[in-house]
């Protein structure tokens, strides 16, 4: 397969990465590309999302293939003349290889004769953080454009390249994002007895946010809290009057994802009032677990084991990131598919770049499965 040209596209947006919503160019390079290839093209599906039709055939049957296409608010530290050239924004997820695989599998299924219904290539904005995938259901992705069944693949860094992996159930977590603010008078460091200590306060609740997991949660079931910012203070002889610590949770049962919010609650409210403060408690549960249907994971295992080069295996568990393409999950039956990218960077680093040599296998997958679906 000659997939030079979805490289140097690759590349290119690469080159040209575009934050959640703000995919302006990069929607309507898709756009253009599929326009090029006969398909019923629709623009602005949950603000910056672009899905193409192919409709062959007599077959009733539809199937729905999800790319992501946003980048991060992140510096590309990467040495390749195709890094970022913009500030600030690096494509550090591989969105950019993501996007051109779908756009290889509608260039072939597009020639193929043997396409018997319909297929929905949805290209999909603002994965990283905003919901994309629930702004395009919001805007009737799923009315507009009905799909039996959707499919989506995320590049993989810690499988090798020709592995697949997937399972039945939870694939990825629910992701919750928690900030608290502790306040008080403020006061003279030299003075603490004066006033209430914010920091100090601050500092013992994070010692008690981490024991949460490991006190309320069932041992045998996966949970995590992290702290990851904690911010107060601008001077070194002040107790500040304000403090605030933001992190997150994740969980892939209600049960537990209630058990942590509740218990975070309790703590904050009663280390703040130990300490004579007050405290503002902030939850936000952003992304649902990534739960893949039975039938459909296997399916996507199958697709991955007929596809050459992919040795397919069962993924032994789920992973505590998360992903959005779980609201389309919620909504109709799928499977969300880990590929195979290593050895490289992981997701996320300064000076990632996804890795070429998966293009076409992510191709052979997405039309396998397609294949498969509609036969």
């Amino acid at each position: 397969m000659d997939v030079t040209h979805l490289t140097a596209l690759r590349r290119e947006l690469h080159s040209n990465p575009e934050l959640g919503f703000k995919e302006h160019q990069t929607a309507e390079r898709v756009a253009r590309h599929l326009s090029e290839l006969g398909l019923e093209v629709h623009r602005g599906v949950g603000k910056t999302g672009v899905v193409g039709v192919l409709r062959r055939g007599a077959s009733g049957r539809s199937i729905g293939l999800r790319a992501d296409m946003d980048a991060l608010p992140m510096a590309d530290q990467g040495e390749q003349p195709w890094r970022s050239n913009v500030d600030n924004v690096c494509h550090a997820c591989g969105h950019d290889g993501h996007t051109v695989m779908l756009l290889g599998a509608a260039e072939r299924l597009a020639r193929d004769p043997g396409v018997n219904g319909t297929v929905c290539f949805i290209f999909q904005p603002a994965e990283e953080g905003l919901a994309g995938a629930q702004a395009m259901i919001d805007d009737g992705l799923f009315t507009r454009f009905p799909c039996d069944e959707v499919y989506a693949l995320h590049n993989w860094p810690e499988l090798p390249v020709g592995a697949a992996s997937t399972r039945s159930g939870p694939i990825m977590a629910a992701a919750d994002r928690f900030d608290i603010t502790l306040s008080g008078p403020g006061g003279h460091a030299a003075q603490p007895h004066l006033t209430h200590d914010t920091l100090l306060a601050t500092s013992e609740l994070v010692v008690q946010l981490n024991t949460i997991v490991s006190r309320v949660v069932d041992p045998c079931e996966p949970g995590l809290l992290s702290v990851t910012r904690i911010q107060g203070g601008s001077s070194h002889n002040m107790i500040p009057s304000r403090a605030a610590i933001t992190g997150t949770v994740r969980t892939f049962s209600a049960t537990a994802q209630d058990a942590i919010e509740r218990q975070l609650r309790l703590m904050a409210n009663h280390i703040s009032a130990a300490h004579g403060l007050e405290a503002a408690v902030d939850y936000h549960r952003y992304y649902p677990a990534t739960v893949n249907a039975p039938e459909q994971a296997q399916a996507a295992l199958a697709a991955a084991a007929r596809a050459a080069g992919l040795d397919a295996q069962e993924a032994p568990a789920p992973a505590l990131t998360s992903e959005d393409f779980a609201f389309m999950l919620r909504a109709r039956p799928g499977a969300y598919l880990w590929l195979g990218s290593g050895p490289g960077r992981p997701l996320h680093h300064s000076a990632y770049d996804f890795n070429d040599e998966v293009i076409p296998l992510g191709i052979r997958w997405f039309c396998e499965v397609a294949r498969a679906r509609l036969s």
